[in-house]
């Protein structure tokens, strides 16, 4: 393959693999580069909606996923104070047919492995571990693009080169060093349990949400059901940067304390005896998506709290529409690749932007207490699951 139709992306994330296997397909060669020497467990568990799992299931990943994703046959929406169901969001197989792609939870170290090994097979990519990206230099032919590989600098030419490297993405620092990571004013919580530790009425496939005053507590089955995952997220100023820091079970558990919270919801955070945590941190609307032969993915560009549970869901559909727009055309290094780079952020801006003010809106809507929280309660009651369910039909519908 013509070195030229060769396409770098800084970051071997759920981002950044979908789109190498997704720019795989469309005839270009991908070069990976990822700074860690090892890809390891990060991060917690995560919900894949259909809008993503129907792109994931396109690639050919459906049996390697569906090996270790769980299908939750409802999302119950819970009152912390009463711990009792506002609303029953049904989904399950049923679901799945109607919007021909399942809803699926699993950890996210389970759908990273699964979009790796893909990778490694797949003859068109090359996943460098250990390359850190460190600069680019633009020219006719295309990029330059500099990395470092332990003490060694080395460069390559390439077409174009994509940002898919998180939150604190080294790509966007290069480009817009002005664009920088806000702390939310939240910490997120993870630990998990073995599925038989609890009562079986707590291992149902399920997603719980429990709502309560200044914070909210999400559990659902990971791999393959044999673990459950517990996300607590609470006011904090603590704030280091980072995927995952040791927690103390002692502050989580007087945050969840005493009568605010149902029994059931402190059974389960004390019976977590290994907590993480890690900052919120989000990037504003708005941010800028490309600049000549170089474009940012995922959380690079559009880094958003996990209160729409869409945060690998909108890199998964980012990957899908830069494969689809740089593969309509051929292509020439510069100008017609800046052009569809830029086709691309305005086809994937305005959707971005919905998500990431649905989170926001969200995050307040579940810390709210006293008589704002009884009117949300009364409020989901009264629209009952299917208005609910419904008004997520602009996310779960989305195709390519």
């Amino acid at each position: 393959m013509a070195l030229t139709r060769t396409i770098f992306i800084a970051g071997a994330g759920i981002g950044g693999l979908t789109a190498a296997l997704s720019l795989a397909r469309k005839g270009f060669r991908v070069v990976v580069l990822e700074r860690v020497q090892r890809l390891e467990e990060a991060g917690a568990g995560l919900q894949l909606s259909p809008n993503a799992s129907r792109v994931l299931i396109d690639l050919g990943l459906k049996e390697r996923l569906g090996r270790r994703a769980v299908t939750p046959e409802a999302v119950t929406i819970v009152s912390a104070r009463a711990g009792g169901e506002l609303v029953r969001l049904p989904l399950g197989e049923a679901a799945s047919a109607r919007a021909g792609a399942p809803y699926w939870v699993m950890h996210r170290a389970d759908l990273q492995a699964a979009l790796a090994d893909a990778v490694r097979e797949h003859p068109d990519i090359e996943l460098k571990l250990g390359c850190q990206f460190e600069d680019l230099a633009p020219h006719a032919k295309g990029l330059t693009i500099v990395y470092r590989s332990g003490n060694e600098r080395r460069q390559d030419i390439a077409l174009a080169l994509i940002g898919a490297d998180g939150i604190w993405s080294t790509v966007r620092n290069h480009l817009f060093p002005e664009t920088q990571p806000q702390f939310s004013g939240r910490i997120a919580w993870r630990g998990t349990l073995d599925a038989r530790q609890l009562p079986r009425e707590y291992t149902a496939p399920r997603v719980q949400l429990w709502m309560g005053p200044k914070a909210h507590l999400v559990v659902y089955p990971i791999s393959a059901g044999k673990q459950i995952n517990l996300v607590a997220v609470v006011p904090g100023t603590w704030n280091r940067p980072g995927w995952s820091a040791p927690g103390n079970p002692n502050e989580l558990k007087e945050a969840f304390g005493g009568a605010r919270w149902a029994g059931a919801a402190r059974m389960l955070i004390g019976a977590v005896d290994d907590w993480r945590k890690w900052a919120l941190f989000s990037l504003a609307e708005g941010c800028k998506w490309h600049e000549g032969s170089v474009a940012l993915l995922g959380d690079a560009v559009h880094g958003m709290l996990p209160f729409a549970g869409q945060g690998a869901g909108m890199a998964i559909e980012d990957a899908a529409v830069l494969a689809k727009v740089l593969g309509e055309t051929p292509l020439e290094p510069g100008a017609q690749v800046a052009a569809a780079l830029q086709r691309y952020g305005r086809a994937r801006r305005a959707r971005v932007t919905h998500v990431q003010q649905l989170a926001r809106r969200q995050g307040r809507i579940y810390h709210m207490s006293g008589a704002m929280a009884l009117a949300r309660d009364l409020t989901i009651r009264a629209l009952g699951p299917e208005r609910v369910l419904a008004r997520q039909a602009w996310i779960y519908d989305w195709r390519l």
